[in-house]
């Protein structure tokens, strides 16, 4: 799952599956109850809960009802929607750029903020999730949901500590937001928090599928879809220990059976895209997965897209004809979700620097794709517009992508430190620098800096903004901050 291949050229450092500056110490708590507007909800850290159907339940969840009606400026999931298409459908024009407020929280938030009326809700690796008042910042409630696990209690990896990782979601139908907190003992602990008044609905202990939590991460984006939360593992930086990659689907209810799939390969599989799953049309949902166990045939599941049907039984996979060499070379489809296109077809790449334009009805093995071409080594989430993909690049910057015609053709690149993962929105084109901690603002028919604004502090590794209104928000290594861009 790590990338262990020459992918940047030199003076710029080669990424892993996830990773954060090293040497950071741990974040220490704030007295967050002393802040005007703050209320709490808190629990200890508890075991696993004792049935898969009874999870630990802290309040009654909210009444059976119809979905609340979303504004055109809420961000609900990673990139907007269960597709992923990273598109803000009604932000003003863009333009000049400032600082509208910053927020210092109790640890990075490696997650896009999610934006639900006039609250924004970030989730931190001090296994804490917020709820910050839009306009001004301000904490409105937190819920801290147990202790990170330290670094040093891990057997591999490089977030210290490991709180939240993955970005939440939030549902309409149930009215929660869910994210999920690594807690001391290597506990995976969903939690659904109700919207906007911040009091913890449920919390439960979500084993995982290959029964190795210890060696489990969390990273990729939660998805909702269908009734279900779906909630997908990787394994820790270095890939020790043998965990094998996993998703699993919980009620959004909190309580009942869940359902699950593993990859089939001997060891590793992970999948860890920032991006997480997406769900089509029909509710397939479609997983990036990491380089696996075998490195000659017969072919083992991993590196590869996979359909899941929404009980997360396999209905298709493709791997390139190449997947061998990829596995033992770690370079692998595993480190950035698929671009779903509205046209039935989905531009797949990941660290070996190939894009693959697949048929969603036609995923049928080694070498299924429609068309591929060279784009750039990729890691974390794509957006898409059309038949334009964003594809957010390890090095060279950004690459926009042509599908039309069947074919994969690549029309601009970005500014070169720009690594992190596009959105659109506002005729522009936005994608950070995780490393300096600058925000750039791109024209999107040719890829040139319009605007762009440093962000006073460093950016977890794949970050991504969020778009709402004439705002963009992004996570960073202590909090959020908000830009002013219209």
């Amino acid at each position: 799952m790590r990338n262990a291949g020459p992918l940047a050229p030199a003076g710029v450092q080669t990424w892993r599956m996830r990773s954060r500056p090293a040497g950071l110490p741990a974040p220490v708590v704030l007295a967050l109850c002393l802040l005007a507007g703050c209320s709490t909800a808190t629990t200890a850290d508890g075991a696993p809960a004792t049935a898969a159907t009874s999870p630990a339940t802290t309040a009654q969840p909210p009444p059976a009802g119809q979905p609340v009606t979303l504004s055109r400026t809420d961000w609900t999931t990673y990139h907007r929607d269960a597709a992923r298409t990273g598109v803000a459908p009604a932000r003003p024009a863009a333009g000049p750029l400032s600082v509208a407020w910053r927020r210092h929280l109790d640890g990075a938030v490696y997650g896009q903020p999610l934006v639900i009326g006039n609250l924004v809700i970030a989730a931190t690796e001090g296994d804490t999730v917020y709820g910050l008042d839009r306009a001004t910042g301000a904490i409105r409630w937190h819920v801290h949901l147990g202790t990170p696990v330290p670094l040093s209690a891990l057997p591999c990896g490089d977030i210290d500590p490991l709180g939240i990782t993955g970005t939440p979601v939030y549902d309409p139908a149930t009215r929660m937001v869910y994210a999920v907190a690594e807690t001391t003992g290597f506990h995976h602990v969903l939690a659904g928090i109700s919207v906007p008044g911040g009091k913890l609905v449920f919390r439960r202990d979500i084993p995982t599928p290959d029964g190795h939590p210890r060696y489990d991460q969390q990273r990729a984006a939660l998805l909702v879809s269908r009734g279900r939360v779906y909630v997908a593992f990787g394994g820790l930086f270095g890939d020790c220990g043998p965990y094998q990659g996993s998703i699993t689907g919980i009620p959004a209810s909190g309580r009942g059976p869940t359902v699950s799939y593993k990859v089939p390969t001997a060891r590793e599989g992970g999948l860890w895209a920032a991006g997480g799953p997406v769900a089509g049309p029909d509710g397939t949902v479609y997983v990036g997965v990491g380089n696996g166990a075998a490195l000659s045939p017969p072919y083992d599941g991993s590196n590869s897209i996979t359909a899941l049907t929404p009980a997360l039984r396999r209905t298709g996979i493709f791997a390139p004809a190449t997947w061998a060499a990829d596995n033992a070379s770690d370079s692998d489809l595993g480190s950035t979700a698929p671009g779903l296109l509205g046209n039935g077809t989905m531009l797949a790449d990941g660290k070996n620097g190939t894009g693959y334009l697949l048929n969603v009805h036609h995923l049928t093995g080694v070498g299924s794709q429609v068309a591929k071409a060279p784009v750039c080594a990729s890691f974390g989430g794509m957006a898409t517009s059309g038949t334009a993909v964003y594809v957010p690049c390890i090095s060279g910057g950004m690459a926009a992508v042509d599908t039309s015609g069947n074919t994969v053709r690549v029309l601009w690149r970005g500014p070169a430190p720009a690594q992190g993962s596009p959105v659109l929105g506002g005729g522009a084109v936005w994608v950070p620098d995780w490393n300096a901690g600058v925000l750039y603002q791109l024209d999107p028919g040719t890829g040139h800096v319009r605007h762009q604004i440093g962000l006073g502090s460093a950016l977890p590794h794949f970050a991504s903004p969020s778009l709402s209104g004439p705002l963009a928000l992004i996570g960073t290594m202590n909090g959020v901050v908000a830009v002013h861009g219209a």
